[in-house]
C-alpha cells in the first residue's frame, strides 16, 4: 500500500474514531453504565473514574491508570529541566534528584543529554531529550537527524513535538511522516518516542485525529504539551487522550503538574507518565 492510501485509509479511521467518541460522551452525559468487567474501566470510562476520586475516593483497582501508592509516583515521574538558561551545575543537582528519587527519567534539552547520561550511568534513571522542541516546525528529516544525535549520546527516550501547523492545515500526510521519521530512528537504537501533540493548541476533534496519528505512526506515547504553549495538561485533555490511543500506548501529561494531587489527578485519568519540573516537591507530598 502506497503512502497517499495509508493516509486516506487513517483519515477514514479518524473520522469513525471521531464520530464514536461524540457517541460515547452522548451515552455518558444520559448516565450510560460502563460494561467494564477486566479491570480496565479507568482507561475506557475515565471520566466517571475521575468523579469517583473527586467524590473521595482513596483507591482504585484498575489495571493501567490507577492512583500511585506514595512510592510509585516516583517511577511515573519525567524529572524535567527545560529552560534554556538551565546550567551544567542545575542539570547535576537533577540528575542527582533523578536518582535519589527514583524517578523514571530526567527530561533535559539535547545540549545536556551527554552530561546527563554520564552522571546516570550504572542507575535505573533514563534520559529523555526533546526533538523539534518547542514549536515542531523542523522538516521530517531534521527531527530524524535530531533523534539520532540524541541516541549517540546517549538518550533512551526522545519526546518529539508534532507539525502543529500542519495539523491544523488537514494536511495529514507530512504529519504522519514527521512521526514516523523519528519513530524508525529512535526504535532503531532501542528508544522511546513521546509525541507531544501541544493540546492547549488544538480542538477536541484535531486531538483525536493528532492521537490517531501518533498510534499508527507507531509512536509509544502521546503527551499532552511542551509547557511552552498557552496551556498545560487537563484531566479533559487526559481522558480523551487515554481513549483515543487505548491500553497499549502510554499518554504523558506535562505542563503545570506541581502537586501530589495534580498528578494523582492525572494518573487516575489514565497518564502512565507525568512530566515535571516539580518532581521532588511532588514526591515529598505524597510521602507526607
Amino acid at each position: 500500500m502506497n503512502d497517499q492510501a495509508a493516509v486516506e485509509r487513517l483519515i477514514e479511521e479518524v473520522t469513525r474514531e471521531v464520530l464514536l467518541r461524540m457517541s460515547l460522551s452522548e451515552r455518558e452525559a444520559d448516565g450510560s453504565q460502563c460494561d467494564c468487567a477486566d479491570g480496565t474501566c479507568v482507561q475506557n470510562c475515565a471520566e466517571k473514574v475521575d468523579r469517583v476520586v473527586r467524590a473521595g475516593a482513596d483507591r482504585l483497582s484498575a489495571t493501567l491508570g490507577v492512583r500511585p501508592q506514595n512510592g510509585d509516583v516516583a517511577k511515573l515521574i519525567d524529572h524535567t529541566l527545560l529552560k534554556p538558561d538551565a546550567s551544567q551545575d542545575q542539570i547535576a543537582q537533577l540528575c542527582y534528584e533523578a536518582r535519589t528519587h527514583g524517578f523514571a527519567s530526567v527530561c533535559v534539552n539535547p545540549t545536556h543529554v551527554k552530561l546527563s547520561a554520564q552522571l546516570l550511568e550504572g542507575s535505573d534513571v533514563d534520559v529523555c531529550t526533546v526533538v523539534g522542541f518547542p514549536l515542531g516546525a523542523t522538516p521530517a528529516t531534521v527531527k530524524a537527524y535530531e533523534t539520532q544525535q540524541a541516541l549517540r549520546d546517549g538518550a533512551t527516550e526522545i519526546d518529539m513535538v508534532i507539525n502543529v501547523g500542519a495539523l491544523k492545515s488537514q494536511d495529514y500526510k507530512p504529519v504522519f511522516e514527521d512521526i514516523g521519521a523519528v519513530v524508525r530512528t529512535a526504535h532503531s537504537g532501542n528508544a522511546l518516542v513521546k509525541v507531544i501533540i501541544e493540546a492547549a493548541l488544538l480542538t477536541d476533534e484535531e486531538k483525536v485525529i493528532a492521537c490517531q496519528l501518533c498510534k499508527a505512526a507507531g509512536a509509544d506515547f502521546v503527551k499532552t504539551s511542551t509547557g511552552f504553549g498557552p496551556g498545560g495538561a487537563t484531566v479533559a485533555d487526559v481522558v480523551l487522550m487515554r481513549r483515543v490511543v487505548g491500553p497499549k500506548i502510554g499518554v504523558k501529561a506535562a505542563g503545570g503538574v506541581r502537586s501530589y494531587s495534580d498528578a494523582q489527578e492525572m494518573i487516575a485519568a489514565g497518564a502512565t507518565r507525568i512530566g515535571a519540573s516539580a518532581g521532588v516537591a511532588i514526591v515529598a507530598e505524597a510521602r507526607r
